[in-house]
Parts: structure tokens; C-alpha cells; sequence
């Protein structure tokens, strides 16, 4: 598989923090402290503001000043801040101070010890005046200290004790300069703490206080140095072994949710515990991430992930190729005969077989059987049945009969499979008439994975046999995603630029695309869970066919008109309003 240069993924888009991975050394924190006349933004006004911008440790400004809160502040607070009415009489008001205090903080991190509270009266001054709200990304050291400061240590986690553990230069007095300068030097002990947890980034701090096992949070630095752009990720155990293969459209933003509380899966806990590296493999497209994923999986059948890793494991049905064909489960596909699937089940595919013999006459025994028997046998009980017309008793010519059958089979498995779903249909209703439920729902079963074996593989036949087909979408930035498929396998894929015309990037995938041998059809050249996820991008609307050497087509009445089993409803619904009409004497 071939790709162009990667795109600007970046380009147009406001990352996150999260995305940026800034260092913590090298964020810019206010830590902001407030008195009020109340404990509700609602119906109390802010007294005061004090604020420390500090950087790598250094202290790059202060901001301080009391504020008209617009009421009387009442008697208790007085006494516990030391704020009167009298001190704020002659303050600004918010609406000088709040603008003159967001300049101050601007582009920097917001720290508040019991951030709700601060935070919370900041927004609602922001409300009344009709100024919208920067979006300041929020510390709060008090759930910080939660996570790493002990009862055995401290007897609590207020500020003040806390400012007596860590030794704080300035001790809080419930004014806001002061207590917001002994903030500074709590959220500096608590990330001396946090460090050799694996909190070294500021997008560490918005998962810090989660309940993550310290051995898994140490793991973050595996992160460090992914590239921020789609792709597909390898978790690498001891003699690096590969352990788990995912994908996402931003490999380090995805890898870095493993080690956060995000990741509530038992067994990929137990996988982070034992990697000790990742190994990224950047995609032009999250289509070519995707397929990628699905062939590391089948590669390496990676211990940790579930799905896909077995697709010789995937089953099909087939009408065999002999004088009285029969259908059978196989687990590939050969000869040019009917086929549908695959299945991901060989128990789904018996389901699919059975609904087929309960529409068909087809004959269900497994012995090859001669056009001509040479001694005449006794008949199954199927043939007393009229399920079968008994080919094996045929002695004096072939069975002529049995060739209508055969033929109605490979037309309801490469066509339309309308008479099986009729015919399922009504015996479905007739079992709901008779009130017999559980057999309804097994025939329903039936009939459902009957229709969705056919389906798939008519989907799958006509791209399987297709030499190339190339097709495009356009980007969100301007340019063109190509794609070049043969034999439902992507051969070649990129991108093209904002602008740019998109035809030598066609003529240089289609030069370079991976050569790709004809598989037998309906099997596709490649995992048929691939050959899935290029049909689904196919059907997506934008998306433009550039060339195709060969017929693309599905049957007019295919399988897929089936695929919601409106048929089996409206014959319920039939017999069902039979038996209510029915005259009860």
C-alpha cells in the first residue's frame, strides 16, 4: 500500500490541551483566590481578587484589589476576612475589575484550591455583564490533594493545613493576595508529588486525581514523542511481542487515554502493566488506519485484542459442484459456483443452511452422489416429506426434477433470495398465530442469517472480481482522499493538497499500487472485514468513482432488499390479526 505526504492535520483546527502536550515546566498558572459576601454566585457579590502568575517556579506578577460587591457584606464575613462595608465602599466595581483581571490571566492556566467556588463566582460576574467567558482551562488542587496527600499526614485538605505541610511561605488568612500566594506553593508540592506518578504534562492534570493504579499512570511517558495524526499504534511486550493493535485519527491523544481513568477495561489494564513501548504507524487516512489495524491484527493475532484476528476462522456456504449439488459449510471459497458469507460463525452459517432447507427441497445428506445410481436404494424420511425428491433412488436416468431445485437454490443465493424469505415468512406467521414463539424467533434467526450471508457476499462478488477501481472524496481542507481497490483489497492510497490537481497523485497510485492476484470471487483479496470497511467508504455520498476496469453491479432484487425482514413483520402482523378476527364460538 502506497501513500502520498500527510496532510496538515493540524491546519484550521483549535487544538485542545490535551493535544498540545505542553510540559509542565512551561505552563503559565494563575492561581486566583476570592472573598465574597456569600457561599452563591447568585445571590453574593465578589470583595475581593488576588491572583499570582507563576511560571517554572518564578513568580511573574501579582494582582490584587478589593471590589464594591453592590450590598452590604454581612457581619460574620467581616469578622472572618476582615473585608467591611466601609473597606469596599469607595472599591470598584466588578465591572472595572473582572476585564483588568481576565487581561491578567489571559492565555494562562486557571488554579484555584476548591476551584468550583472561584471559578464559579468568575463565570456568573462574566453572566451579568454580558462578557462572554475566556474558556480557561481549570486546576483545582484540592482534588489533587486528595490523590496524594494521606489522612496519616494531614487531618484534612483545606488550604491551610495544606499550606502547613508543604511549608508555604505566606499563610492563608482568608484574604485573597494572601491565600492565593499560599496556593501557589501547595500546587508546587502537590506536582513534586505527582511527578513520579507520570504527571509531567498539563493534559496529565486533568486525569491526575483519578483513581489510576500509580504502576499504570507511570506508563504515560510511553506516549511521549507519538505523532498527533491518524494511524495505527502497537502496544510491544517483553521480546517485543505485540500485544495489542488499535487505531485512532490522533495516535498520541489515543494512547494517552490508556493511562488515564478513561480506560475502565480489565484486560487492557493488564496489557498497559506488561508493554513497555508503542510503536505508531502513520495512516494518509483514517480509511488506511483502518485497514492497516485489521491486517497487523491478522498478522500478529495480538493476545489483547478480540476481534479479527482469525479470518481463515470466517465460513461460507456452498452449493457444491456435483450431479445433485447440496450445500455444505467450508471455509473457503473454490470453483465457480455459489457461494454466500462469510460468516463469522460456523454455528451462523448452519442457521443460514437451514433456513434453506426449510424452503427448498434440497436433498441434505453428504455423500457425493452418482446422475445415476447403479442399486436402487430406500428413501430418507425427507423424501416422505416431500422435502427432498430422493436422487439417490434414481436407477433408470437422472433425476430431472432435482435440476429445478438446484437451479431455484443458486438463483435465491446469487439473486434474489425473495421466495426463501416468503416462504419463511409465512411459517413464521403460522407459528405466531399458534402462539409458538420461541420457534418463531429460531426461524427468525434463520432467515436472518440466511439474508445477511447473501447479502454480504453479493456485496463482496462484484469488487472482488473488479482488476481496479479508483475512486475520491474531497477533504475538509480542500484537497482529494484517492483510493485504488483491487480485488477489494486497498492496493494505494493519499492525499492530495488544498488546490492541487489531483490527477497525478491518481496516475502515481495506480503506478505504484501493490499488485493483487484474483482471488476465487465472492472472497476477497484481502480480510473480508476489509473488504467491508472499503464498501462502506464506497457508499459514502461524496465519494466519486475516477475509473473501474470492470462491471460494478449489484442484482437488481439482491439480498439487500431483504436485510430489514419487513416480510417477516408483515406476516405476524397478518396472522396475528387473523386469530383476533377469528369468531370465538
Amino acid at each position: 500500500m502506497s501513500s502520498s505526504t500527510l496532510p496538515d492535520v493540524g491546519a484550521g483546527v483549535q487544538l485542545s490541551f490535551a493535544d498540545l502536550g505542553t510540559p509542565l515546566r512551561d505552563v503559565t498558572f494563575v492561581v486566583v483566590d476570592l472573598e465574597t459576601t456569600g457561599s452563591r454566585a447568585d445571590d453574593s457579590g465578589i470583595t475581593e481578587i488576588g491572583a499570582v502568575k507563576v511560571r517554572g517556579g518564578e513568580v511573574l506578577g501579582e494582582f490584587q484589589s478589593l471590589v464594591d460587591p453592590g450590598r452590604p457584606v454581612p457581619a460574620f464575613v467581616a469578622r472572618l476576612t476582615g473585608i467591611t462595608t466601609a473597606m469596599v465602599a469607595t472599591a470598584p466595581g466588578i465591572e472595572l475589575v473582572l476585564p483588568s483581571f481576565l487581561e491578567f490571566a489571559h492565555g494562562a492556566v486557571l488554579v484555584a484550591h476548591n476551584a468550583p467556588f472561584d471559578i464559579g463566582f468568575l463565570r456568573s460576574a462574566c453572566a451579568a455583564l454580558d462578557h462572554p467567558w475566556p474558556g480557561f482551562t481549570v486546576v483545582d488542587t484540592l482534588p489533587l490533594a486528595r490523590r496524594v496527600v494521606t489522612r496519616d499526614e494531614a487531618r484534612n485538605h483545606k488550604l491551610s493545613t495544606l499550606a502547613t505541610l508543604f511549608h508555604a511561605r505566606t499563610s492563608p488568612e482568608h484574604r485573597a493576595l494572601a491565600d492565593a500566594r499560599a496556593t501557589v506553593d501547595v500546587l508546587h508540592g502537590l506536582l513534586e508529588r505527582l511527578a513520579p506518578l507520570g504527571v509531567t504534562h498539563l493534559e496529565d492534570l486533568a486525569t491526575a486525581a483519578d483513581p489510576v493504579p500509580a504502576d499504570v499512570r507511570r506508563k504515560a511517558t510511553l506516549a511521549d514523542g507519538l505523532p498527533r495524526s491518524p494511524g495505527v499504534y502497537l502496544f510491544r511486550g517483553p521480546d517485543d511481542e505485540v500485544l495489542y493493535v488499535g487505531t485512532s485519527t490522533n495516535i498520541h491523544q489515543r494512547v494517552r487515554s490508556y493511562f488515564t481513568a478513561a480506560e475502565k477495561r480489565r484486560r487492557i489494564t493488564e496489557m498497559v502493566r506488561i508493554a513497555h513501548a508503542v510503536t505508531p504507524v502513520v495512516c494518509a487516512t483514517p480509511l488506511e488506519a483502518q485497514v492497516r489495524e485489521l491486517r497487523l491484527i491478522a498478522e500478529h493475532a495480538p493476545r489483547y485484542n478480540r476481534r479479527s484476528k482469525h479470518p481463515e476462522r470466517q465460513t461460507w456456504v456452498r452449493l457444491t459442484d456435483e450431479p445433485y449439488p447440496r450445500l455444505s459449510v467450508v471455509g473457503d471459497v473454490v470453483g465457480d459456483v455459489p457461494h454466500i458469507g462469510p460468516f463469522t460463525s460456523r454455528r451462523t452459517a448452519q442457521d443460514a443452511v437451514a433456513a434453506l432447507h426449510d424452503a427448498l427441497p434440497l436433498r441434505q445428506c453428504t455423500q457425493r452422489l452418482p446422475l445415476v445410481a447403479r442399486e436402487r436404494r430406500s428413501p430418507c424420511a425427507l423424501a416422505g416429506l416431500d422435502r427432498c425428491s430422493a436422487p439417490c433412488t434414481a436407477t433408470t436416468g437422472p433425476d430431472v426434477g432435482y435440476a429445478d431445485v438446484s437451479a431455484a437454490a443458486a438463483d435465491v443465493l446469487t439473486g434474489d433470495p425473495g421466495p426463501v424469505v416468503r416462504a419463511l415468512a409465512d411459517r413464521v406467521g403460522r407459528l405466531a398465530a399458534q402462539e409458538r414463539y420461541e420457534e418463531a424467533g429460531q426461524v427468525t434467526a434463520r432467515l436472518r442469517a440466511f439474508v445477511r450471508g447473501a447479502d454480504r457476499a453479493q456485496r463482496l462478488d462484484p469488487l472482488s472480481r473488479c482488476r481496479e477501481l479508483v475512486a475520491a472524496r474531497p477533504t475538509a481542507t480542500g484537497g482529494w482522499e484517492v483510493v485504488v481497490v483491487r480485488h477489494a483489497r486497498l492496493a494505494a492510497t493519499g492525499v492530495s493538497g488544498p488546490g492541487e490537481d489531483p490527477w497525478p497523485l491518481v496516475e502515481a497510485l495506480r503506478a505504484t499500487a501493490e499488485v493483487v492476484e484474483a482471488p476465487a470471487a465472492p472472497a476477497p483479496a484481502s480480510h473480508p472485514e476489509e473488504a467491508d470497511l472499503l464498501l462502506r467508504w464506497l457508499d459514502t455520498p461524496d465519494v466519486r468513482l475516477v475509473a473501474v476496469s470492470d462491471p460494478w453491479t449489484c442484482p437488481v432484487r439482491a439480498a439487500a432488499s431483504h436485510a430489514d425482514l419487513d416480510d417477516v413483520a408483515a406476516a405476524v402482523a397478518l396472522a396475528t390479526d387473523d386469530v383476533d378476527s377469528m369468531d370465538p364460538c
